[in-house]
C-alpha cells in the first residue's frame, strides 16, 4: 500500500541554519532516499520551495479565487513529500520516523487512495 509522508517545519528553523547545517541535512536526506529505494519503499518525493513562492487557488461559486501564500497560517510549513510502499500503517510510520526533519518538524503520514476507475 502507498503511504504520502508530508513533511512540515518551521522555515524559521532552516532560516537560522548555517550553509553547513542545510547542506548536511540536504545529504542526510538523500542518504535517507537511497536506504528507502534500496529496501523498495521509497516511489517518489520532492522538497519543496519555501512558502512565500506559493500560491493558492480556490473555486467558490464558479470565480477563480488566486492569493499568495499557503492556504492556511500554520506554525509549521508543508516543506516537501515521500511517497512510500507500505505493507501497513506501522511500517509506514516507522519509515516516516526516519526522515531527517522529523527531528524539530513532524511528518503526517495518510493512506494514498486509488480514484475508482473511468465510467
Amino acid at each position: 500500500m502507498k503511504y504520502v509522508a508530508l513533511v512540515y517545519y518551521q522555515e524559521s528553523i532552516i532560516n537560522r541554519m548555517s550553509e553547513k547545517e542545510w547542506h548536511d541535512l540536504n545529504q542526510e536526506c538523500i542518504a535517507g532516499v537511497e536506504r528507502l529505494t534500496e529496501q523498495g519503499k521509497f516511489v517518489t518525493g520532492q522538497p519543496l520551495q519555501p512558502i512565500e513562492t506559493a500560491t493558492t487557488v480556490r473555486v467558490r461559486d464558479d470565480e477563480v479565487l488566486i492569493s499568495d501564500g499557503p492556504f492556511a497560517e500554520t506554525k509549521e510549513q508543508l516543506a516537501g513529500f515521500y511517497l512510500l510502499e507500505a505493507n501497513d500503517l506501522n511500517e509506514a510510520l516507522q519509515l516516516a520516523s526516519r526522515i531527517p526533519p522529523a527531528r524539530f518538524g513532524s511528518i503526517e503520514v495518510r493512506p494514498a487512495r486509488e480514484l475508482p476507475p473511468k465510467d
